[in-house]
């Protein structure tokens, strides 16, 4: 059989580039490893728990910064999966045809937004909103009881991150979950319905049930999003590296303390210190999203089953 040299190429060419990302992580990786190395000698696993902070006596703990990541990250989860999975509710399930593809361009058209504009949109609209109205609201009600809302209201701060990081990360979800909720075969529905459920006890027994997998790995990679967003946290986190008693106190991220101060580290032990505040954020992004993928592996594979 006559070799076909072209298709040998194409093969090899292909496989180049396949191997060229593990190799391109693989780099990653070992340039950070390398670069914090400096670091990690020095401070150790004390590094991951420390909450001191001073730069001019080569002092550096990462603890308020994870503390940070993690409080603000959660914080816009739980207010984006809600609004996501209504949104693909109705898209999926209620909306019109011509309507869905309006509303799913629009959401769609939100990612697109660059984060610089969600950080200016903060500062100037969301931040006196919050100042002024929202956050009395929470000081003077549940601050009375529970201390993580009591405090004075500064505008900037967790809450605020994590109301814009809410924001960003819904077009995410919200488009992962409509895929999902569109591959729930009609035969669960119509099972439902044969069986006297109503339109909404449908939805809740029959499709947001078969598609909780899925939903939970759209959740995941909003998560993901959220923990490395870095522009528009910055300009609203107010960036004060302590472990914050308030919700709407200033606070600082990983992210964002090596956007902030990397062009001003005039150390050795400076700059490894923030390459290892980066490779801890890669860790967290990279595991994330693999267990996202993983989750929404599964989900599809119990579909095709079921086919």
């Amino acid at each position: 059989m006559k070799k076909r040299y072209g298709d040998q190429l194409f093969k090899g060419i292909a496989y180049i580039f396949g191997f060229s990302i593990i190799a391109l992580l693989g780099i990653m990786v070992w340039e950070m490893f390398r670069g914090s190395s400096f670091a990690i000698e020095k401070y150790g696993l004390d590094f991951l728990f420390s909450s001191n902070w001073d730069p001019v006596a080569e002092q550096f703990g990462a603890w308020p910064f994870i503390y940070g990541t993690i409080v603000s990250s959660l914080l816009a989860l739980v207010i984006a999966t809600p609004i996501s999975v209504g949104i693909a509710i109705f898209l999926v399930e209620i909306a019109p045809k011509w309507f869905r593809d309006i509303v799913g361009f629009l959401i769609e058209l939100l990612a697109a937004i660059p984060s610089i504009v969600y950080g200016l949109w903060g500062i100037f609209v969301l931040a006196p909103i919050i100042r002024e109205y929202i956050a009395p609201l929470f000081i003077n009600t549940l601050g009375k009881f529970i201390p993580f809302f009591a405090g004075p209201s500064f505008g900037v701060g967790i809450f605020t991150a994590g109301v814009i990081l809410a924001i960003m990360i819904i077009p995410t979800i919200a488009s992962i979950s409509r895929e999902v909720l569109m591959v729930v075969p009609n035969a669960q529905r119509e099972a439902a319905l044969a069986l006297g459920a109503t339109k909404w006890e449908m939805i809740r027994t029959a499709v947001l049930t078969y598609s909780r997998s899925g939903i939970l790995g759209a959740m995941i990679i909003g998560l993901g999003r959220a923990i490395g967003e870095t522009m528009s946290v910055t300009m609203v986190i107010g960036n004060r590296p302590e472990v914050p008693d308030s919700i709407f106190d200033p606070a600082y991220t990983m992210a964002s303390v090596i956007a902030n101060e990397f062009n001003e580290a005039s150390s050795d032990i400076y700059i490894s210190t923030l390459i290892e505040i980066g490779f801890l954020l890669f860790g967290v992004t990279l595991l994330v999203n693999i267990f996202a993928r993983f989750l929404v592996w599964s989900t599809s594979k119990g579909v095709q089953e079921a086919k």
